[in-house]
């Protein structure tokens, strides 16, 4: 409802790039640049300098993203009024999440919920935990999905449920064998032994393994990494394949114990993480965001066992 001009050049100010702004916005670039070109002939003054391929607000660009920023604030006071009076749940929520959760445990959530609002529009962003808290903090989404624990104080972090992370081999793998003598358990230690696959850097996953470790008394330099891989499904393929030994979460491995093309092993001391929803502080959140939170809520609740 806000004028379009003064919305992609919020979108431009906030991520202080022309080619995020139209990935974010679903535009070409050449549109995006034109909105803003309208906005400064609006005004009559520059809004940004750009110089070497960067781009900075000026200072008249800092005075019309403030007040765009209540401006924005204001429309979505007022639609959710109105929304409130009609009881009307609709509107476009952006979502962001790590590739864990996006491939294994959103599907099923979101399903749920778009049958239940089906006047709500979600849109998915996948990236490993990093680049979700940097779209948080960048207002680029509005909720992330995270697997990793989140430092940034100004953002909310909500636990949703508790994951567990188990050793995976090939079958007959000489360390499921030790798995299987010891009550098919294996000390953290025993995966030095043996090549390991593992995560990008960035990856919620393999931070809280690399943070596991230390607390086990285990040098991350001391894990044998024969490979670093962006795909879950390209690790577990790995393993499978007899390349080496990973880590992953549980919830992911319920095709492959199906079907036995792994072994999967319980780690001693255990690892857990939480999966956690996080969002900006002190937005304004819609109805249809509450309703989100609160729908995930009970999900969460209400599948504890999951990945037990």
């Amino acid at each position: 409802m806000a004028d379009r001009r003064l919305h992609v050049f919020y979108n431009v100010a906030r991520l202080l790039s022309f080619t995020k702004a139209a990935e974010s916005l679903h535009m070409t670039q050449p549109a995006v640049t034109f909105q803003v070109r309208q906005l400064e002939e609006h005004f009559n003054t520059r809004l940004f300098d750009r110089t070497h391929n960067k781009i900075s607000l000026t200072a008249a660009g800092e005075r019309v993203c403030f007040h765009a920023e209540k401006i924005f604030e204001i429309y979505a006071e007022l639609e959710n009024s109105v929304r409130e009076l009609t009881g009307e749940i609709s509107g476009v929520l952006i979502l962001g999440a790590s590739t864990t959760i996006a491939e294994y445990m959103l599907p099923a959530l979101l399903g749920d919920f778009k049958e239940k609002y089906p006047d709500v529009n979600i849109r998915l962003k996948v990236s490993n935990t990093d680049g979700i808290v940097s779209m948080v903090e960048n207002n680029v989404i509005d909720l992330g999905v995270v697997e990793a624990p989140v430092n940034n104080k100004n953002l909310a972090v909500e636990p949703c449920r508790t994951d567990r992370l188990v050793a995976i081999t090939p079958p007959g793998h000489e360390l499921s064998k030790q798995g299987n003598r010891q009550g098919n358990k294996i000390p953290v230690q025993a995966i030095l032994d043996y090549p390991f696959i593992c995560r990008e850097e960035g990856s919620g996953t393999r931070e809280v393994i690399m943070d596991y470790l230390k607390e086990s008394g285990v040098e991350a330099a001391q894990l044998n990494i024969i490979m670093e891989l962006g795909s879950l499904e390209a690790l577990k393929g790995a393993v499978e394949a007899g390349i080496g030994v990973s880590i992953v979460s549980r919830a992911t491995l319920l095709k492959e114990i199906k079907l036995g093309s792994v072994e999967v092993l319980e780690l001693d001391p255990p690892l857990e993480r939480p999966f956690s929803f996080v969002h900006q502080r002190h937005k304004f959140r819609q109805c249809a965001m509450d309703e989100l939170l609160e729908f995930a809520r009970n999900y969460c609740e209400n599948h504890k066992a999951d990945n037990e």
